[in-house]
C-alpha cells in the first residue's frame, strides 16, 4: 500500500495544523508496537495513533478506542514521565523520507525547559518509535530495541546516541533543480528510456511511480523525451500535488484495494470514496486490517489447535466412509451363508468351491461360492455368517462414529468462524474458555482479568426492528436459549457454520427478514459466497440436544431464504 514519503508529507501538514502548541494529556500503549497520544487543544481532545507494526506501520489521527493493558508497558511509562504536559513545538518530515520527528518542549522539576524528540520510522519490519533527548541526541528508549547483533550500523537502545537511517542518494521531489537531476543520472548511468521515478526521487512509491509514467506517456513521446522535459514534468506534477487536497480509497467488490492522495490513472475504473483528510482515510483503511492481523496473532495457538482437530476429523471421516463402503458387501456374505445352508448336503469337506442356484435373484442364476477345503461344511457356513455379522456391527458403529465426527467437524468450523467474527480482544478469552470446557485446550489456572463477558451484536433494521447476532458459540447459546422468547424469529445458515441471529420484534416485514438473513450469512463461513441458504423459524422450534457442544442446536418447521451476504452498514446499538 502507498503510505510513502509523499503521502506522509500530507499527513505532516495535517498534524502541524492540529497539534502545534497543543499539550499532551494522555499516553497509552494498547499494543506492544503502538502508542496513542491524546492532545488537549482549545478544549478539544484529539488522539494521535503511532504504529511501528511490521505489517501496518503508520501515523494519523484516530477516532477509534482501544483497550489498554492492565499494566502499562515500560515504554509507555517512560513517555508518560517525559511527555505528559509537554507542548508540541514542531513536526517535520526528514528529507521527504518515511521518518517523522515530533519535537516536545517540557519543563523539568527545576523549572528548566527541555526538548525531546519523538522520532517515528515508518519502514516496514524495521519500523520503530524512539524518544530522543534533543541536547545530546541520546535515546531515552525505543518501542523496539535494536542491538548490534541485529544492526551493525546503528543501535536503538536506551543511553545510545541516536543515528538516523542512512540518507538516500535520491532527490527530494519537492526541493531539487535540473543540475541535481543531471548529476544523479550521470552517477547512476540512468538512460532516458529506462527512467523510473521511484528510483530517482525520495518518498515515491512504485504505485505513484507507475501513475506518473502513465501521465508522462500521455503528454510526451517516451522514445524522444529529454531529461529537461522529465524535470519540468516532475516539477509541475509535485507542485500541483503539494496543493492537492484529495484523498481517495479505491474499492473492488466492497473491498478496499488501494488509496492515495491523488486520483490514480490505473484505478479509474474502480469505485472510489473521497475523504476529507489523510487521517480519516488511513483510519478507515487500516483499522479493520490491523485489528484482524493482531487478532490472528493472538489466536495463532487456537487456530493451530482447531486446524489439527479439523484435520483429524477429516481423516477419521474418510476412514469411516471407506469402511462403510466395504460394509456394503455384507449382504452378499449373508446370502452365501443361506445358500450354503440350503445346499449343505451337497457340500463336502475338501471342496474348494461349489456352484449353487441363487434363489434370491430374479432369474435364479447359478453362482460359484468359494470354500475352505480344510473346513467342514458347517464351518464354511459359519464363516460367511460371521463375516456378515462382523460387517453389520462395523457398519452400525461406523454410522454412529461418522455422525459424531461430522458433528465435531461442524462444531470446530463454527469456532473457526467465531474467530473471524471477533470484534474485541476480550472475545478471544471467551473462545479459549469454550475450548477448555469442550476439552480441546488443557485447563490452566485462571489469571486475574478485568474482562467482562462481551455482548452479542445489536443492530436496528432499516425499519427499526431489533436484530441480535451472536459472535461466538457462547453468545449463540445465550441468544437462543436464554435471551430469545418463543415467538422471536431465529435464523441460521443452512448446514453452514455461523452465527445465531434473532429478530426481536412483534411486527416485521419481509425487508427486515431479508436484512437479518443477510447478517446471518455475513457472520458465517459463507461470508464471501453468493445465494447462501438461510433457515428461519420461531425460537420455540429450536432445541438443544442433551450433551450437545456449545452453539449446537436442532430445529424444525423452518423455511429457507436465499441471500448474498454483504456489509449492510445498519445502525449498531452499543
Amino acid at each position: 500500500m502507498a503510505l510513502d514519503g509523499v503521502f506522509l508529507s500530507k499527513i505532516v501538514k495535517e498534524l502541524k495544523a492540529c497539534f502545534i502548541n497543543s499539550r499532551i494529556d494522555k499516553v497509552n500503549q494498547p499494543e506492544k508496537d503502538e502508542i496513542i497520544i491524546t492532545f488537549r487543544s482549545f478544549n478539544e481532545n484529539k488522539k494521535l495513533l503511532i504504529s511501528a507494526s511490521a505489517n501496518y506501520p503508520r501515523i494519523h489521527i484516530t477516532n477509534h478506542n482501544k483497550t489498554n493493558p492492565l499494566q502499562p508497558p515500560m515504554f509507555c511509562m517512560l513517555l508518560r514521565k517525559y511527555l505528559i504536559g509537554s507542548k508540541v513545538k514542531d513536526i517535520e518530515q526528514i528529507d521527504n523520507d518515511r521518518i517523522i520527528k515530533i519535537s516536545f518542549e517540557v519543563q523539568d522539576e527545576l523549572g528548566f525547559n527541555s526538548i525531546y524528540n519523538l522520532i517515528i520510522e515508518i519502514m516496514g519490519r524495521h519500523s520503530n518509535i524512539s524518544l530522543v533527548r534533543d541536547r545530546d541526541h541520546i535515546i531515552m528508549d525505543s518501542i523496539k530495541h535494536v542491538s548490534a547483533d541485529m544492526n551493525s550500523y546503528r543501535l536503538l537502545l536506551p543511553g545510545v546516541k541516536y543515528i538516523y537511517p542512512p540518507k538516500s542518494s535520491k532527490l527530494n521531489p519537492f526541493n531539487n533543480n535540473f543540475n541535481d537531476l543531471l548529476t544523479l543520472v550521470r552517477e547512476k548511468d540512468i538512460k532516458v528510456d529506462k527512467f523510473i521515478f521511484s528510483n530517482t526521487y525520495t518518498g515515491v512509491s512504485s504505485l505513484l511511480s507507475k501513475d506518473m509514467f502513465i501521465r508522462l506517456s500521455d503528454e510526451f513521446n517516451i522514445g524522444d523525451i529529454t531529461y529537461e522535459e522529465i524535470f519540468n514534468f516532475t516539477n509541475n506534477f509535485f507542485l500541483k500535488l503539494s496543493e492537492e487536497k484529495t484523498f481517495l480509497c479505491y474499492y473492488h467488490k466492497d473491498e478496499i484495494k488501494e488509496f492515495y492522495c491523488i486520483e490514480l490513472k490505473a484505478f479509474e475504473e474502480f469505485e472510489k470514496s473521497i475523504f476529507k483528510d489523510a487521517s480519516s482515510l488511513l483510519d478507515e483503511f487500516y483499522y479493520k486490517k490491523d485489528k484482524q492481523d493482531r487478532i490472528y496473532g493472538r489466536t495463532a495457538d487456537i487456530h493451530k489447535i482447531l486446524q489439527n482437530n479439523i484435520d483429524r476429523c477429516l481423516k477419521k471421516i474418510s476412514i469411516l466412509e471407506n469402511s462403510l463402503e466395504e460394509c456394503k458387501e455384507k449382504e452378499s456374505y449373508r446370502i452365501k451363508g443361506e445358500l450354503l445352508t440350503a445346499n449343505i448336503y451337497n457340500v463336502k469337506k475338501g471342496m474348494k468351491s461349489i456352484e449353487v442356484q441363487d434363489y434370491y435373484s430374479e432369474k435364479e442364476q447359478w453362482v460359484n461360492i468359494e470354500l475352505d477345503e480344510n473346513l467342514t461344511p458347517s464351518a464354511n457356513i459359519q464363516y460367511y455368517y460371521k463375516k456378515y455379522t462382523k460387517f453389520k456391527k462395523a457398519e452400525e458403529v461406523a454410522f454412529e462414529q461418522l455422525e459424531n465426527a461430522r458433528e465435531e467437524l461442524h462444531y470446530l468450523q463454527s469456532v473457526l468462524t467465531s474467530i473471524n467474527n471477533i470484534d474485541k480482544y476480550e472475545e478471544i478469552q471467551e473462545i479459549r474458555s469454550e475450548l477448555i470446557e469442550s476439552g480441546y485446550i488443557k485447563h490452566r489456572k485462571k489469571e486475574k482479568s478485568n474482562n467482562k463477558s462481551s455482548k452479542p451484536l445489536h443492530f436496528l433494521s432499516s425499519e427499526g426492528a431489533d436484530i441480535y447476532v451472536g459472535k461466538n458459540n457462547m453468545q449463540n447459546d445465550f441468544l437462543t436459549l436464554k435471551f430469545g422468547e418463543k415467538n422471536d424469529i431465529w435464523l441460521h445458515t443452512k448446514n453452514i457454520p455461523g452465527s445465531h441471529v434473532i429478530i426481536k420484534a412483534k411486527n416485521y416485514t419481509e425487508r427486515t427478514l431479508e436484512e437479518a438473513a443477510i447478517l446471518a450469512a455475513y457472520y458465517s463461513k459463507a461470508q464471501n459466497s453468493s445465494k447462501v441458504p438461510v433457515d428461519y423459524t420461531e425460537i420455540k422450534n429450536v432445541k438443544k440436544p442433551s450433551g450437545a457442544k456449545p452453539g449446537m442446536v436442532i430445529y424444525y418447521t423452518n423455511r429457507t431464504i436465499l441471500v448474498t451476504p454483504y456489509d449492510l452498514k445498519l445502525k449498531k446499538v452499543e
